[in-house]
């Protein structure tokens, strides 16, 4: 079977000009070396394709592959990372991961909230501030934690997204605003524990692999960029209790089903004050470096080796796809 493999990788991007930050979503070549020996041990034939428009010229070149596996986070827009799908989806070509309608709508922490929210499930009231004098309109108290709408990894999240008063709700929005150009999203403050959910799957098969609680070194208690990035001195992952376990796997699975999320991802989870799990947002691309990233790393505190997890995520998509589809490969 031949699989293609989509992505956006990091340092090409570094090179014509862009920051750290900018690029803080892509993947480096120890990602895609990564996934693509694991897809090769599973008896795939991997052909490396690349970004967005390298897929569009060879497609239109007239290549074909049995299904693609895609984690291309894209560039510009808010539907950015819905573009490789909806051009699979054109030409009818099965992928790995959720489609363009999920990755619009998750990407947009606001509208994704909206989509929870009215399926019943915990998540911090909030407010979606497109113009400053909007903050007016917010109605909940201090404290707050603002964040740009639709960015990943930690960007725009720092020590300044905690507000404790009016003033800095003004300038905390004014800077998202005019730094990242888009929304800011204005949350209700959970101060209790912080989880990760991994889950694999689509609608009722769907099921949590694994979580991790992400315990912060020092004084800081957010889960910024900076901390990301740098979470072997700022952050230490631990396994989960019974109870808690419980707690988040229900919010999380309940929050990946109504979003529509399929094959494989990530849910945030965190407390309030009352001890209520909350959902915070979903990452339907979660990174897949088999050493850093968050997915990876709760897999392997729950004894999940790397190439399982690759394994499970791709059985999946078979399996959407119709497994008449794909007879010859034996995966499962």
């Amino acid at each position: 079977m031949k699989i293609g493999l989509t992505y956006d990788l990091k340092e090409d991007y570094l090179e014509l000009g862009y920051s750290k930050e900018d690029v803080a979503e892509f993947d480096t070549e120890e990602t895609i070396s990564g996934i693509e020996n694991s897809l090769k041990e599973l008896n795939f034939q991997v052909d490396r394709i690349g970004r967005f428009h390298e897929l569009n010229k060879r497609i239109v070149s007239g290549e074909k592959w049995d299904m693609v596996f895609n984690i291309c986070e894209g560039i510009h827009g808010i539907s950015r990372e819905a573009q490789v799908p909806a051009l699979l989806e054109a030409y009818n070509i099965p992928y790995v991961f959720s489609d363009p309608l999920v990755l619009t709508l998750t990407l947009h922490k606001g509208m994704a909230k909206r989509v929870v929210r009215d399926a019943g499930i915990p998540t911090a009231e909030f407010y979606v501030v497109e113009e400053l004098e909007e903050i007016e309109s917010i109605k909940f108290g201090f404290p707050m934690f603002a964040k740009p709408v639709a960015e990943g990894t930690g960007k725009g999240v720092s020590e300044l997204s905690k507000i404790e008063n009016r003033y800095q709700l003004t300038s905390t929005c004014r800077l998202l605003l005019e730094k990242y150009k888009q929304p800011v999203l204005v949350e209700k403050y959970l101060p209790g524990r912080e989880f990760t959910v991994g889950i694999v799957g689509t609608g009722k098969n769907s099921k949590v692999v694994g979580m991790m609680e992400v315990n912060f070194k020092g004084d800081t208690n957010i889960y910024s960029f900076e901390s990301k990035d740098n979470y072997e001195e700022l952050v230490e992952y631990s396994s989960v209790e019974k109870k808690m376990y419980s707690q988040c796997a229900e919010v999380a699975l309940a929050a990946w089903k109504s979003l529509g999320c399929r094959d494989g991802g990530r849910i945030d989870i965190r407390f309030d004050e009352e001890n209520v799990a909350n959902f915070i947002e979903v990452n339907p691309l979660a990174g897949l470096n088999h050493i850093h990233s968050d997915l990876p790393i709760l897999c392997r505190l729950n004894g999940i080796p790397y190439r399982e997890l690759i394994k499970m995520i791709v059985n999946s998509a078979i399996e959407r796809h119709g497994t008449k589809k794909f007879e010859n490969l034996d995966l499962v």
